[in-house]
């Protein structure tokens, strides 16, 4: 049996290493390592990462807190926001007088800027966790009902009208051909929802609050501490990565076909 030659598994290696979502974040620190002391960058504009690093293990325990309470609050909106969003767009597409009736409103309510809305969330639910997953909630639900409402709308009528004549009832329908055809197109949605639960969330704090990656950003910001504010963008940016692959991963793995 021949061996394969020692520069090809080398070229595999080379390239699995390139493909891996981990590359282009070490390439990007190597960057910033190597270019902030040739350059001679202002620690005002650019920090050393070294001095970036040496920040975040001065405050890990209050960075970890706030991490998972902006992580909470990211995954409870996320979650919420979703579900209702599914639903609603599922009738929307089922229901066609309540998508005429009610999506004009939702689409009005969009225009509202996030900063206008969480004011008046925080009168009504406080300072609490709650005022944020309703920010986070109020982000997320738009994206994902668009996209189940189109992906629904979207699914052949032939191909509706086909398994109708060999019997199969509506439930049967929705299941085996409506709704897998229209998952990838949900899938957009949840996972551009994600994102913007993310910011709801970062945004929500910023109203009032103890812990939180978004209070801690605000609290750099007035006190001018610029290796922090890089340290918080950096783990905010790792947080959004970080879910957004997880369901680009739950994608990859269950979602894996594309509707023609």
């Amino acid at each position: 049996m021949r061996e394969r030659p020692r520069h090809s598994e080398s070229f595999m290696t080379a390239s699995r290493v390139l493909r891996s979502p981990l590359f282009p974040v070490a390439a990007v620190a190597l960057a910033w390592w190597a270019l902030t002391p040739v350059l001679k960058s202002e620690p005002r504009y650019l920090p050393a990462l070294s001095v970036v690093v040496t920040d975040g293990l001065s405050i890990w325990p209050d960075l970890l807190a706030g991490f998972s309470r902006t992580l909470v609050e990211t995954l409870a909106g996320f979650l919420l926001g979703s579900a209702l969003g599914v639903a609603i767009g599922g009738g929307f597409a089922y229901l066609r007088f309540l998508e005429r009736a009610f999506f004009p409103i939702f689409v009005a309510l969009q225009t509202v800027q996030v900063i206008a809305f969480g004011a008046i969330v925080v009168i009504w639910f406080g300072n609490t966790i709650a005022a944020k997953v309703v920010i986070a909630f109020y982000l997320t639900f738009f994206p994902v009902a668009v996209n189940t409402l189109r992906g629904l709308q979207a699914c052949n009528p032939q191909h509706v009208a086909l398994m109708r004549s060999f019997g199969a009832s509506g439930h049967q329908v929705f299941l085996k051909l409506s709704l897998p055809f229209a998952l990838p197109t949900i899938m957009v949605g949840l996972k551009l929802g994600i994102s913007l639960s993310l910011t709801g969330a970062i945004v929500g704090e910023w109203f009032g609050d103890t812990v939180g990656l978004g209070v801690m950003l605000l609290q750099a910001l007035y006190f001018e501490q610029i290796p922090r504010m890089w340290l918080l963008i950096v783990v905010c940016g790792a947080l959004g990565a970080a879910l957004y692959g997880v369901l680009g991963f739950v994608e990859r793995r269950f979602i894996w076909w594309r509707p023609d």
